[in-house]
């Protein structure tokens, strides 16, 4: 059954793209065009691998409220839900978090790994949540939001757990985003290379585990 959802799912992201109704092109970059919707190519594991052994280690310290392994665990677990690439978004949290050091205006009390709520005008105003693994499950429906035009409301369905994402309905039209090289510039976040920031950082991910775009 989750087969079907997930192929249903990722027609209407074709369609989306195919009948011209996204804002925007995928970026040219010299990067390949990388769907928000599709399976994790890297497993848990080895997101954590890479996240401990690439060198050179990022300054300060770990400050999530959970052990990475958790946290990349979520994310492939609630990206598999969502049909969403979760080693992506895991990815996504890193840009998001300085590698879960928090030295922005988002603490790691809040359990947001995706600046939700945080606007450039009012970044204090970003959404909390009870524990890390509903951070990341709010963030991967609101990826779902941006990529997936047949996510017309946060509830279920036609997502398939109960919606944690304050956000959802904020997202216009539904599917505005299917691909991450579309993200920056207004897409979930205003800096013009924010998609390219992070599919980079995937690139390194997936060459650390020996494989490539």
């Amino acid at each position: 059954m989750r087969c079907l959802r997930f192929v249903a799912a990722l027609l209407a992201t074709i369609l989306t793209v195919a009948c011209g109704s996204s804002p925007t092109a995928p970026s040219s970059t010299g990067l390949p065009s990388v769907p928000v919707m599709g399976v994790a190519r890297l497993s848990a594991p080895q997101l954590v691998a890479w996240f401990r052994g690439r060198q050179p280690q990022p300054s300060g310290v770990y400050d999530a409220t959970e052990p990475v392994e958790a946290l990349a665990a979520y994310f492939i677990d609630e990206g598999a839900l969502e049909g969403v690439a979760g080693d992506v978004a895991f990815v996504q949290s890193i840009i998001e978090t300085g590698w879960f050091r928090f030295g922005g205006a988002v603490p790691a009390s809040k359990n947001n790994f995706a600046g939700i709520g945080a606007v450039d005008s009012n970044p204090g105003d970003a959404a909390s949540f009870p524990d890390a693994r509903t951070g990341v499950r709010a963030q991967i429906q609101h990826l779902r939001a941006y990529a997936d035009a047949s996510a017309v409301s946060c509830s279920v369905p036609p997502l398939h757990s109960p919606c944690v994402d304050p956000r959802f309905a904020l997202v216009t039209p539904k599917g505005r985003a299917p691909f991450w090289n579309q993200f920056g510039g207004g897409n979930w976040a205003s800096s013009p290379t924010y998609g390219n920031d992070i599919l980079v950082r995937y690139q390194e991910a997936l060459a650390f585990n020996g494989l490539a775009f």
